[in-house]
């Protein structure tokens, strides 16, 4: 702590700056989480992959106040009959450009060029591995959830593809063949659907959606990948208070790292406010060399728990 003020007043007592008052009721206690927010999204959403830094960053600095839950809200059942006209996008190959246009823009690696050779058929399979996964662990569901995203917007990976998800859910430690064929089977499809009746009871239509509701079952609804101050003040005003949130420190870049195991660059300045230039000294300055790779995807930089 640094103490800018060496005087100390006779009057008030005080060795260095006097506050307002000099007796005054303080609570130390972290606040109760009386928000529930509800994240509904898609594992192959383009636009939830370049929320990721921002939702992030909202969970580290704000996460006392809420307690999340996210939804699956079924992007992509089949390829038969769909069409998204206004985006231009009837066949898997209409969907690589704008994808790409999404990864540039927001800096979160996307490929896309799956969609011409090797396209993701439903997102609702990967979306059923991720309820299974959930009746096991909450936080290994979200977990999951990431790796999947990783797979198919950074390495270009086909998460509708048995192979593939037993793949990411061996690497959690799980039982992937076991899991991915649950997912199949009516328990899958039951749950899945459980999330979609839940998503049309919350009024969503488009993803990302976030949803803020607190004890009163009054909420706040903000539809596509928004800035931090969208969510944080939708916080305020759901919480109904006139003094600003209390932010967190974010966890550190060593702790986050072994926590998330794959950081991208755009994910650490976003986190720590940082300059894309400066993101490579903060990273030598926060974890020894040994304890991570550096490499680059689609000219963005990344780092892996070694």
């Amino acid at each position: 702590m640094t103490n800018n003020k060496m005087v100390c007043d006779l009057e008030t007592g005080i060795c260095g700056e006097a506050g307002d008052e000099t007796f005054e009721t303080i609570d130390l206690n972290q606040p109760q989480k009386k928000v529930t927010l509800y994240y509904v999204t898609d594992p192959i959403c383009s636009h939830c992959w370049a929320l990721e830094p921002v939702l992030r960053k909202f969970e580290e600095q704000y996460g006392q106040y809420f307690e999340l839950h996210t939804v699956m809200g079924g992007l992509l059942e089949s390829w038969d009959g769909f069409a998204d006209v206004a985006n231009g996008i009837g066949s898997p190959s209409d969907v690589a450009g704008h994808w790409r246009e999404v990864g540039e823009y927001s800096r979160m690696p996307i490929d896309g060029s799956l969609w011409h050779d090797n396209p993701v058929h439903s997102s609702f399979i990967p979306s059923r591995v991720y309820k299974i996964v959930q009746q096991q662990d909450e936080q290994l569901a979200r977990t999951f959830l990431r790796r999947a995203r990783e797979a198919v917007f950074a390495f270009n990976e086909n998460i509708a593809d048995e192979l593939v998800l037993i793949n990411i859910v061996n690497q959690l430690g799980l039982d992937g063949e076991a899991i991915v064929k649950e997912a199949e089977l009516t328990k899958g499809h039951e749950l899945l659907d459980q999330d979609f009746a839940q998503a049309r009871s919350l009024g969503v239509r488009g993803f990302p959606t976030i949803i803020m509701v607190n004890e009163e079952n009054k909420g706040v609804k903000i539809v596509g990948s928004r800035p931090l101050e969208y969510y944080v003040k939708g916080l305020e005003q759901i919480l109904g208070t006139t003094e600003p949130l209390q932010a967190q420190t974010p966890a550190s870049l060593k702790k986050l790292l072994e926590k998330e195991g794959l950081l991208f660059s755009k994910e650490i300045e976003v986190l720590y406010d940082l300059e894309q230039n400066q993101v490579s000294s903060f990273i030598g300055a926060g974890i020894s060399s040994d304890d991570y790779e550096l490499s680059e995807i689609l000219g963005e930089a990344y780092i892996v728990k070694k």
